[in-house]
């Protein structure tokens, strides 16, 4: 199954929307081009949204990184409109970009741009979303995307006991928005686990939600990752399936955004931490989910340090201003469409309630305060 999510030709990316902000605050020292192969660090950083709190995060920490380093950076967020994003794109190349690094929200649509990119001999490198249907993307970094699924599904099967025979559990699935390269491979990471004990029996899903295979996740995406389209799923699947004392056990969210709506859907249906209360995965450690997850409202979520993720880009944008080899650990998995685009992927990691303050609170990545504590 696994094969067939990572060659399949993707669908682009994340959308969830509010204002478009623009903040750009070129440095006094973005350099020449140099003999020897090197590049001028005049960068465009084109996110989606900020909407989320991570792209804000993951803007504002990749900027300042690079203007500390003398670079020239442009950073742009569209209003998770794709024709607005990609004339933020060809206004940075316009600019001068020679290094782009873009987070898509529509990935398929950005061939054109891209081959203005590559007349203007600038580098490409797709931020944590594939873009798809060409072949001027030279580098791809994110998270390894099948593993935070991994987590999830694993984190299950062990809380329930599942390898050991136990069961049967009311199980409600969720998976991410159809338009976002990243959510098949979540939903797979965890599909791959969970299915089996679906297959047996020991897992059940009295709503039917539940996908054939891998492939048919976005039957039960959630679009846009919006929390109120979580919220109103989880209350039709109550109300029509949950009756006469029937209790879900467990909810796979793929991440803390839809948790939350899927948590609010709970509290109104009457449930309460505490015991009997259903576990529920996520993603990402937003500071109300970890607060959630505090107060018993939420079991886990993986972690994916975007600081390491601004770090390893600022890394491949060094190597492009020298002239050097750009780092990859993947050179077979990401395929576009056009190329398998050389990719850097790192590693995600399961935050529970005993681990916020040693993994999230002691490494800066969320204040005590944020989090209650």
């Amino acid at each position: 199954m696994l094969k067939k999510i990572l060659t399949g030709a993707a669908i682009a990316a994340l959308a969830v929307g509010l204002g478009a902000c623009s903040s750009t605050r070129p440095a006094d020292g973005g350099g020449d081009a140099a003999g020897g192969g090197s590049t001028e660090c005049n960068v465009g950083i084109a996110m989606p949204t900020r909407s989320l709190e991570r792209w804000i995060n993951d803007g504002e920490q990749l900027q300042k990184k690079l203007q500390d380093a003398g670079c020239t950076v442009d950073l742009q967020y569209a209003d998770n409109k794709t024709d607005q994003q990609i004339s933020q794109i060809q206004n940075q190349i316009s600019g001068g970009a020679k290094i782009l690094v873009i987070a898509a929200i529509d990935g398929s649509t950005l061939g054109p741009v891209l081959q203005e990119a590559k007349a203007q001999n600038a580098k490409v490198i797709a931020y944590d979303r594939l873009i798809n249907g060409s072949e001027n993307v030279d580098y791809y970094a994110t998270f390894d995307n099948y593993k935070v699924g991994t987590l999830q599904g694993q984190y299950i099967e062990s809380q329930l006991g599942l390898k050991d025979g136990k069961g049967p559990f009311n199980l409600e699935p969720f998976a991410g928005s159809p338009d976002d390269n990243n959510a098949k491979f979540f939903f797979a990471g965890a599909w791959d686990v969970l299915k089996p004990y679906v297959d047996s029996g020991k897992l059940v899903v009295p709503s039917g939600k539940s996908p054939a295979n891998d492939d048919a996740w976005a039957s039960i995406g959630i679009q846009g990752w919006a929390s109120d389209k979580a919220q109103s799923e989880m209350d039709n699947r109550l109300s029509s399936f949950y009756g006469d004392g029937k209790k879900v056990n467990v909810v796979l969210s793929p991440n803390d955004s839809l948790a939350i709506g899927i948590e609010a859907s709970l509290k109104s249906a009457g449930y309460t931490p505490g015991a009997d209360y259903p576990i529920i995965t996520g993603q990402d450690a937003d500071k109300a989910n970890v607060k959630a997850i505090l107060d018993g409202a939420q079991a886990m979520t993986v972690w994916k340090d975007t600081r390491a993720l601004g770090d390893r880009v600022f890394t491949m944008i060094q190597e492009i201003k020298d002239g050097k080899e750009v780092e990859v650990n993947d050179t077979k998995t990401y395929d576009n469409g056009k190329k398998v685009v050389p990719s850097y992927l790192l590693t995600p990691e399961v935050v529970t309630k005993a681990d916020v303050q040693s993994k999230l609170i002691d490494s800066g990545f969320l204040k005590a305060s944020d989090v209650g504590l």
